[in-house]
């Protein structure tokens, strides 16, 4: 077999429609445009999204083009899993400045939160602007300690 030897499989291609080739290939004259108006002009018709002069719906809504909503007053939190956690030992403080120079944050303006993904085995005493009740749950099971610092 050759490349010259391949073909789509029957049915797989459709020929394309020939439109206003005359009335007997069955769209001929007005090749389905209709009869008047806009549409049936060449370079005519208006895009989907046009009222008839109304403020096209997407210019009403409230956010900047393509960024979707945008929440005004969100607070991006620096994400640490539990399993990140696992590299301190046991009684160590855990603040927002140690995971700073532990590599685990980026930097101290977002504020922290610990999350529950994994397991912690040494007795941590964690500060942490916020927690989810997961990791509280699991860092005071293994006898460590949580404390929220006020932001």
């Amino acid at each position: 077999m050759r490349l010259h030897d391949l073909k789509p499989n029957e049915g797989a291609h459709k020929d394309r429609k020939r439109v206003g080739r005359g009335p007997g290939a069955g769209q001929g004259k007005t090749a389905g445009r209709g009869m008047k108006g806009q549409n049936s002009r060449s370079g005519g018709g208006v895009p989907l999204y046009h009222q008839g002069g109304n403020l096209p719906f997407f210019r009403k809504l409230p956010f900047r083009r393509g960024e979707g909503f945008s929440i005004i007053n969100r607070v991006r939190c620096a994400e640490v899993n539990l399993e990140q956690l696992e590299v301190f030992s046991a009684g160590t403080e855990v603040t927002p400045e140690l995971l700073l120079e532990a590599g685990l944050v980026n930097d101290l303006k977002s504020p922290v939160k610990i999350l529950g993904r994994g397991e912690v085995s040494a007795a941590l005493k964690v500060k942490t602007h916020r927690i989810s009740k997961s990791a509280q749950e699991k860092i005071e099971s293994a006898g460590g300690s949580v404390e929220l610092i006020q932001e």
